[in-house]
């Protein structure tokens, strides 16, 4: 199994927070997990953890609208980058099976882990996690199980904790737009630096 020594606090909301910060990010390379056009005109990168109860809720309840708002109408492409978080023999095989997936199957699998994840969280089997995020990866549970000790699989989930350190987040889910950290990862909060990002 592989595991990552890493443990990030829970976000805490701050009201008086500036809707953007000025810490930068390590640019997205062909190696990053996206969905929408490669030269929409915002990109926001996402850090997030399948076992951070906070981010399955932003990928249940903000997600969708944001997809079919932003994404869909080509106005921003999303990159998630899988930042591991506590308990990580939870957080860790599902960052590696997301990893594992066919890549324009990732977000598909992520939505399957992120809504499955409160189950496992109070007391289901991570086996039974697994099923519905490898029936939606595009390989199979052999081809997924060969993928995910692999020290390329590793590798990759490595480069999005460093990339995390690099910039300074200690919380999931975290946003950056345009490379700058976006601080409220409401829709609206995330609408609002998104438009000030477009017209820059």
């Amino acid at each position: 199994m592989l595991i990552l020594a890493l443990a990030i606090a829970a976000p805490v909301a701050s009201a008086s927070a500036p809707a953007v910060a000025t810490e930068q990010v390590a640019p997205v390379t062909a190696a990053d997990r996206s969905i929408g056009r490669a030269d929409a005109p915002v990109t926001v990168i996402e850090y997030a953890s399948f076992a951070c109860h906070h981010c399955a809720d932003w990928h249940q309840f903000v997600y969708p609208v944001f997809k079919s708002r932003l994404i869909d109408t080509g106005q921003v492409r999303l990159v998630f980058r899988n930042l591991p978080t506590d308990p990580l023999q939870m957080s860790v095989p599902a960052a590696a099976l997301a990893r594992c997936a066919v890549p324009d199957r990732f977000f598909d699998v992520a939505a399957a882990l992120m809504h499955g994840q409160r189950a496992v969280l109070n007391g289901g089997t991570l086996d039974a996690w697994y099923v519905p995020a490898i029936a939606a990866s595009g390989r199979t549970r052999a081809q997924i199980d060969a993928c995910t000790t692999t020290p390329a699989t590793r590798a990759a989930i490595e480069r999005d904790i460093d990339s995390a350190r690099a910039s300074d987040v200690d919380q999931t889910p975290s946003f950056f737009v345009n490379g700058r950290r976006a601080m409220d990862p409401s829709l609206g909060g995330l609408e609002v630096a998104i438009r000030a990002a477009a017209a820059r």
